[in-house]
C-alpha cells in the first residue's frame, strides 16, 4: 500500500518527514509527485483537489489533517472508504482558555480601552454584567468551555441539533430550542462542525434574535457566519460585538472590511492549533491500522458529517 499526502497551501516537508520516520516500511508520496495513484490505499487530505478522487480505485481511508472533515467533499468518495479525524486532547484545553480568555475580555470591554489607548482617552468604565454564555455545539470542545466558564462564574447554555445530557450547561436543541437559548444570550460561542445544515447559521435572522448587547465569538469556521449580515448588525448598533478566529476566506485579505472595524476583535485562526507529534501519531496508528485489517479511530458518522 502507499500513502498520499494531499494537503494544499502548506510546505508538507516536515510532516512526511516525520511520517515516514515512523512508518519506514510504507511509501509515503506528495501529491504532486505522485506517480502510481493506482497503489494508494489511504489519503492525509485537507483542500485536497475535487479532481484527485475520482484516480484513486484503490482507496481504503482518507484521514483529515483537522479536527473536522468539512474540507472533504464526502459525496465524491465511495461509500466503503473510512474517513477519520484528529482529535487532540490538548485542543479541548487551548480553545476552552481561548474562549474564557475572549468572553472575559469582551466583558472587561479590553477591545474598547485599547482603541482609546490609541487616543491617549483616559474615561473608565464598569465592566458588563453580562454573564450568560450560549454555545452553538456541544462536542468534546463546548464541553471543555462550559466547564472553564462555569468554574469562573458564568452561566452557560448550550444548543444542539439533537437532545444531550449535561450537568453544568443548559441544553437546548432543535429550531425551537434555538430560539429559546437566543434571547437569553450575552456571548453566543460558535463551535459547529460545518456541514450543509449549520453553514450561515449565523445570519440576518439569527441576529436578530439577540439581545442588542450581544457579541458573537466564531472559533468554528468562517462559513458559519454570513459576513454582510454580521456587519450591517454590527455597523447598526444591532450587535455590540464579535470576536473572530476563523473566516472563509484564510488568511484574511488585506482589504476586508473586519481589518479595521472598531466592533470586531480579530485572531488569525489560533485558538487551537494541533501538536504535530501527535496528529502525526494518531495518523501512522490508522494507517497501520488500515495495513493490518483492524478497525480505524476517530471515524466520523458520513451522513451527520462529523
Amino acid at each position: 500500500m502507499s500513502v498520499l499526502v494531499a494537503i494544499t497551501g502548506r510546505d508538507n516537508t516536515k510532516l512526511i518527514a516525520k511520517m515516514q520516520s515512523q512508518l519506514p516500511n510504507i511509501r509515503i508520496e506528495q501529491l504532486d509527485d505522485c506517480q502510481d495513484f493506482a497503489g494508494v490505499e489511504f489519503v492525509l487530505a485537507w483542500n485536497a483537489p475535487t479532481s484527485l478522487w475520482q484516480k484513486l480505485p484503490n482507496l481504503k481511508a482518507v484521514s483529515s489533517f483537522g479536527a473536522g472533515v468539512d474540507s472533504i467533499d464526502l459525496s465524491l468518495l465511495p461509500k466503503d472508504v473510512e474517513i477519520v479525524r484528529i482529535v487532540d486532547e490538548q485542543l479541548a484545553t487551548d480553545m476552552a482558555e481561548y474562549v474564557l480568555t475572549h468572553v472575559l475580555a469582551q466583558k472587561l470591554r479590553l477591545k474598547e480601552y485599547y482603541i482609546k489607548q490609541q487616543q491617549s482617552e483616559w474615561k473608565p468604565k464598569r465592566a458588563y454584567k453580562y454573564n450568560q454564555v450560549s454555545m452553538l455545539g456541544f462536542g468534546e470542545l463546548g464541553r471543555a468551555s462550559a466547564h472553564s466558564l462555569v468554574s469562573n462564574g458564568f452561566k452557560v447554555n448550550a444548543w444542539s441539533r439533537t437532545p444531550k445530557k449535561s450537568t453544568i450547561a443548559t441544553l437546548y436543541h432543535g429550531d425551537e430550542g434555538l430560539t429559546d437559548m437566543l434571547a437569553q444570550t450575552d456571548y453566543l460561542v460558535c463551535l459547529l462542525p460545518l456541514t450543509s445544515s449549520t453553514e450561515e447559521i449565523i445570519n440576518k435572522q439569527l441576529l436578530e434574535q439577540l439581545p442588542e448587547h450581544a457579541v458573537i465569538i466564531n472559533v468554528a469556521r468562517g462559513e458559519h457566519i454570513v459576513e454582510a449580515d454580521l456587519l450591517d448588525a454590527l455597523n447598526n448598533q444591532r450587535l455590540r460585538g464579535a470576536t473572530l478566529d476563523v473566516f472563509a476566506s484564510e488568511p484574511l485579505p488585506s482589504e476586508h472590511p473586519y481589518w479595521l472595524h472598531p466592533g470586531i476583535t480579530l485572531t488569525p485562526h489560533c485558538a487551537a492549533l494541533s501538536d504535530l507529534d501527535s496528529v502525526i501519531k494518531q495518523i501512522a496508528d490508522n494507517i497501520l491500522r488500515l495495513k493490518a485489517g483492524e478497525p480505524l479511530i476517530n471515524c466520523i458518522n458520513k451522513q451527520q458529517g462529523y
